[in-house]
């Protein structure tokens, strides 16, 4: 069994900056690749950005590249090489919502929630 943890939401200011992080515990070595997704009230869950563990290949949406960062922790020690962090910077009122960590078997960094079977309970991220 998988696990996922995120962490770092919270409120902050137009133009301002937050680090998310998500941890991956248990089973992990069925993991290959990871996303973030965020969610408004009443708007679909839409794809952030999304990196394979293996190749470290990224995959970003359009509205956040050059704005936000993904990566995975470069420790190869068994506690953190299957944590993944999400940098967010120049926040706007738009990027608000609940992010989630997502994870999925295959090799593509795919941006599509259906492509991921594995997910966080979230964390509340308010640009205001």
């Amino acid at each position: 069994q998988v696990q996922l943890v995120e962490s770092g939401g919270g409120l902050v200011q137009p133009g301002g900056s937050l680090n998310l992080s998500c941890a991956a515990t248990g089973k992990t070595n069925v993991l290959n690749c990871m996303g973030w997704f965020r969610q408004a009230p009443g708007k679909e869950r839409e794809g952030v950005a999304a990196i394979c563990l293996s190749s470290g290949s990224t995959t970003y949406y359009n509205s956040v590249q050059g704005r936000f960062t993904i990566s995975q922790d470069p420790a190869k020690n068994d506690n953190t090489k299957n944590t993944v962090y999400l940098q967010m910077s120049d926040l706007k009122p738009e990027d608000s919502g609940t992010y989630y960590c997502a994870a999925r078997r295959g090799p593509i960094p795919y941006l599509k929630a259906a492509e991921y079977n594995l997910w966080g309970q979230g964390t509340q991220v308010t640009v205001s």
